[in-house]
């Protein structure tokens, strides 16, 4: 669904040029539900502004389905945003207009592009818990309420790909729980692509795969797997295990690019007191990365 190879994004101005994207390599398979995380100013905005043709990218290749977004025309952009991607915001101010009903809400993308179908706005309303509030305006809606009529917004127009920035980040913890579980029923049942922009680990054991980005470049990436004995036992009695059954675990790997550049998690690079370089060694079956030896003598 997403491939992005050597994605390149730089914002200038008369004195001034910030590299946002450096270079960045990700790849989403049609159908999954992954997060992509980052501290401020890591990327992951700009990443997501690129995906859903609300920003230019500078470089590189960047495809979503068989959407060529370098190359895009602005006529062809306006079809892209109206048919293929949906986006929800954090703030509910950018998602919705509050002097219509839950309902209009819903049914104003779909005037847009000439095609209101009301019977399916209010399908979507149902999807999201909404049955009983659609009539309502959304000074009547809570903020989580609110949240959920903004997904629905985001489905109107049937899309294949559903971009949610900091989607829980307005709301408490059971609403939190509410949303993502509404994400993972629409990515089940309408094979919908779903990408999460977000700086919350917690959401991280609620997806398939969860992307790092730190300084413009995929870092590292979570991959979920279902635990075997040996994992159990090695978590010990009771870890991992829950009400539910054993949880899903997530292993960590590092993200190699096409000409073979890695970044090592600064936590590791601390611990080995390794800053502007480091030893490597092939022992024939791994790759040992140490503290520089000295250079004296």
């Amino acid at each position: 669904m997403i491939t992005c190879e050597g994605l390149v994004k730089i914002y200038k101005s008369d004195d001034l040029e910030v590299v946002a994207l450096q270079g960045l390599n990700l790849h989403v398979r049609d159908g999954e539900m992954m997060a992509i995380i980052g501290n401020s100013g890591s990327g992951k905005s700009t990443l997501l502004n690129i995906l859903g043709g609300l920003d230019r990218p500078s470089a590189g290749q960047v495809s979503v389905g068989p959407w060529d977004l370098l190359k895009i025309t602005e006529e062809q952009l306006v079809s892209y945003k109206r048919d293929t991607v949906g986006f929800i915001w954090q703030s509910n101010a950018r998602n919705l207009l509050p002097y219509l009903t839950a309902l209009e809400n819903v049914e104003m993308p779909m005037m847009l592009s000439s095609k209101v179908d009301r019977a399916y706005a209010k399908q979507l309303l149902e999807w999201v818990g909404l049955k009983d509030r659609m009539y309502n305006k959304l000074h009547q809606l809570s903020g989580g309420e609110q949240q959920r009529v903004a997904i629905a917004i985001s489905l109107a127009n049937r899309p294949k790909l559903l971009l949610a920035d900091e989607p829980t980040g307005s709301v408490d913890t059971a609403t939190s729980d509410l949303i993502m579980g509404i994400f993972r029923r629409l990515n089940q049942e309408l094979g919908i692509t779903i990408v999460i922009v977000t700086h919350d680990l917690t959401l991280a054991g609620k997806v398939d795969r969860v992307v790092a980005i730190r300084d413009g470049l995929t870092s590292t990436e979570f991959v979920k797997r279902n635990p075997n004995l040996d994992d159990v036992q090695q978590l010990g009695d009771g870890a991992g295990v829950g009400a539910g059954g054993i949880h899903s675990i997530h292993e960590e790997y590092v993200v190699v690019d096409r000409v073979g550049r890695l970044q090592i998690p600064k936590a590791y690079l601390t611990a080995l007191q390794i800053t502007d370089r480091a030893s490597m060694e092939f022992d024939g079956e791994r790759i040992i990365i140490s503290p520089p030896k000295s250079l004296e003598g």
